[in-house]
């Protein structure tokens, strides 16, 4: 007989029915938790750790082998000296087996510091070390004291005796350590080098000035370096891959923690003479931002508890104390993306001192440039969980240790290359004022034009000398007595002149009409006749050096190079022998204009008088606004020309706010020049050149 069905059943039956349809549309799988990794430590000879939620069982790997055991076992015995590790296994279902524990071995401690407190959860002792480092950006050879610079002697000693007073310290250079000193320069950088190995330098980002000698340079200073050269961004040309003088970080320990140093290049490719750099190219921007990250990521894998970025580039302000800052403002150099993968940043090229902190917390330091100052930072680490505190950031003045003693390792190098460093601070004249970098320069674009008439003039109608012509520091030329190491300071760079053409275009735009300040010209006698009626689509001939030369915008094409070994300070130098800039304003014995045109008879085409003369006469005609050019007459019938006229300082006449007139009776003082034009070699003027008004009479 067929038992009835209830409602009651039939209900319940059409309710599972529901849940089978929607179970059977429904074939997605809940996803799995992955399950804690085990903090392991070691109590007596086990291995102890805390369960794991959701464990169904735990592994641990001896070495040898791996040993499966359940959730409820949380401890394995240990044999002596035996590394473990542990992870908790899951049912594969709902929970998925975690990552292994780091390894801790039977009679080695392992800190650990779940609660974040500092302290060691076990042992009770502090997790955290505090490390300081120093950098040194922008420092350009400035080995030996100088009446406007100080060196590193006492540097030496302040760092030596900072390593000694702190726990852990390290020093970095941030670039531009070799370019820009006679004692560095005429060694080849080899000097700063061993110095920088004296002083223990755990490492040095290469700036743009180390490739001013070319990449053999590099390789050679390498070879003698006791620290790795880091540039994550310079590329082989040839290859695509990284130079091979470049590293591209490196990883210190300190106390127990682990420091990741990236290094690179900023985005001054522009700024190197492009014929030393024809091997390589920099990565910037977005490439080298990947770069960066990429290498922090590599680092925190190798343990790294600290990222720092050394760069070659940053802020183009000074500031003092710490100052806030968008990270959007540092953006020619530095993307905001990178704090999340660095945490803190060392700075260099712009020669500005700063201490910033961007709006992601991360610290910016620049310490200046030539000795002003360097950088510190003291830094709490937890080597535990990876957290910091910046306890100090600061850029510390050479005042701080200008009247230290002298450091004995550094005076040894000194003597080392004293033969060297002697030569070169040997005096060679006198200045018998002070020069402004604009009065040096004019007065460098003239000897590139002299040098240049002289090699050429009588093949070539030179419009004029000059070009890109900027001093370094100290930024002027003092008055007394000058020596080489002096000029070197003021023209450290390498850059051979040379001859070139130009269209009339380029020669108007980039010389003539340039209103830059960075460019300084002396038109030849040819090029004054002939500037009011420039073609544009002519050629003409210029002298400059490589580096205005090679700047693609400026148009030139080459034709000769002067020589190997002549560059702007060479040029100088044998200008302040002749007695060109020691002025003597009483005392002096003329010379009449009639011996003077006898003299100057006798030059060679396009030469200048190896003599200097004073003579006095009366101005024949309106001078010149700019370059005070005029006729100087004895009122006997002899008159000679004047080529320039400048003030004792070096002031061209238009900036001397001395105005000449007619029938004014003056003295001068300058060398004579035989003037030949290219094109018309039978006949010569006769000039006395860049003079210098001594005098004006009453």
């Amino acid at each position: 007989m067929r038992k009835k069905t209830g409602a009651a059943t039939v209900a319940l039956c059409i309710l599972l029915l529901a849940i089978f349809a929607v179970s059977a549309c429904d074939n997605s799988t809940p996803e799995s938790t992955v399950l804690g990794t085990p903090t392991v430590r070691i109590e007596g000879s086990l291995a102890l750790w805390d369960a794991v939620p959701g464990a169904v069982g735990y592994e641990i790997d001896t070495g040898a082998d791996v040993v499966s055991v359940g959730h409820r076992v949380t401890s394995y015995e240990l044999s002596a000296g035996m590394t473990v590790r542990v992870r908790a296994t899951g049912d594969g279902t709902v929970y998925k087996t975690g990552e292994w524990s780091t390894p801790v071995t039977e009679g080695v401690h392992i800190h650990t510091d779940a609660d974040s407190d500092e302290i060691c959860d076990t042992c009770s002792l502090t997790v955290v070390v505090t490390v300081d480092i120093y950098a040194i950006n922008d420092l350009h050879g400035k080995f030996c004291d100088t009446n406007t610079q100080p060196g590193v002697d006492e540097l030496a000693t302040y760092l030596d005796n900072a390593k000694e007073t702190d726990d852990y310290a390290v020093i970095l250079s941030t670039g531009d350590m070799w370019q820009g000193s006679a004692e560095s320069n005429l060694t080849g950088g080899a000097i700063m080098t061993e110095w920088m190995n004296e002083l223990g330098f755990a490492a040095m980002t290469l700036g743009n000035h180390e490739f001013d000698w070319g990449e053999d340079f590099i390789r050679e200073n390498l070879s003698i370096a006791e620290f790795p050269f880091l540039a994550i961004n310079v590329y082989d040309n040839s290859t695509n891959k990284l130079a091979d003088y470049c590293t591209p970080s490196v990883l210190i320990e300190l106390g127990g923690v682990e420091i990741g140093v990236i290094g690179a290049i900023g985005d001054c490719y522009s700024s190197i003479s492009s014929d030393m750099v024809e091997g390589v190219h920099f990565k910037t921007g977005d490439e080298l931002s990947a770069l960066v990250s990429a290498e922090a990521e590599r680092l925190e894998g190798l343990g790294a508890d600290f990222i720092i970025y050394s760069i070659h580039d940053g802020h183009t302000s000074n500031s003092t104390g710490t100052k806030t800052v968008r990270t959007s403002s540092l953006s020619a150099y530095y993307q905001s993306k990178l704090s999340s993968s660095v945490d803190m940043v060392f700075e260099a090229h712009t020669h500005k001192y700063y201490v910033l902190r961007d709006d992601t917390g991360t610290y910016h330091l620049q310490g200046g440039g030539e000795n002003y100052g360097i950088t510190h930072a003291e830094i709490k680490i937890n080597g535990i969980t990876g957290d910091f505190t910046v306890n100090t950031a600061e850029v510390i003045k050479s005042s701080v240790w200008e009247n230290l003693d002298d450091h004995e390792k550094t005076e040894a190098l000194e003597d080392k290359y004293n033969d060297v460093i002697n030569r070169s601070y040997d005096t060679l004249g006198t200045a018998s004022s002070e020069y402004s970098s604009s009065a040096i320069a004019d007065i460098v674009a003239k000897l590139y034009l002299d040098a240049g008439l002289e090699r050429w003039g009588e093949q070539y109608d030179i419009t004029l000398g000059g070009g890109f012509i900027v001093p370094r520091s100290p930024y002027k030329l003092t008055a007394g007595e000058k020596c080489y190491a002096d000029l070197l300071s003021l023209f450290p760079f390498n850059n051979r002149l040379t001859l070139c053409s130009v269209s009339g275009d380029k020669l108007l735009s980039q010389f003539i009409e340039n209103d830059s300040s960075d460019y300084h010209i002396a038109l030849s006698q040819y090029g004054e006749s002939i500037k009011g009626n420039i073609s544009k689509s002519g050629t003409y001939y210029v002298v400059v050096d490589t580096y205005t030369q090679l700047y693609k915008p400026n148009g030139l094409t080459l034709i000769a190079y002067l020589d190997d070994t002549t560059f702007a300070r060479d040029l100088l130098a044998e200008h302040i022998k002749a007695g060109n800039l020691g002025t003597k304003t009483e005392g002096y014995t003329l010379t009449s204009i009639a011996e003077l045109l006898s003299i100057c008879e006798g030059l060679a085409a396009n030469t200048e008088s190896s003599e200097r003369y004073y003579v006095r006469g009366f101005v024949s005609d309106t001078p010149n606004t700019s370059y005070g050019d005029f006729t100087l007459t004895d009122g006997n019938g002899h008159s000679i020309y004047v080529y320039g006229l400048y003030s004792t300082d070096g002031k061209r006449y238009g900036a001397m706010g001395t105005t000449l007139s007619v029938g004014d009776e003056v003295v001068i003082y300058a060398p004579l020049y035989r003037y030949v034009n290219a094109g018309n070699s039978s006949s010569s003027k006769l000039e006395l050149l860049r003079a210098q008004l001594i005098e004006v009479i009453e």
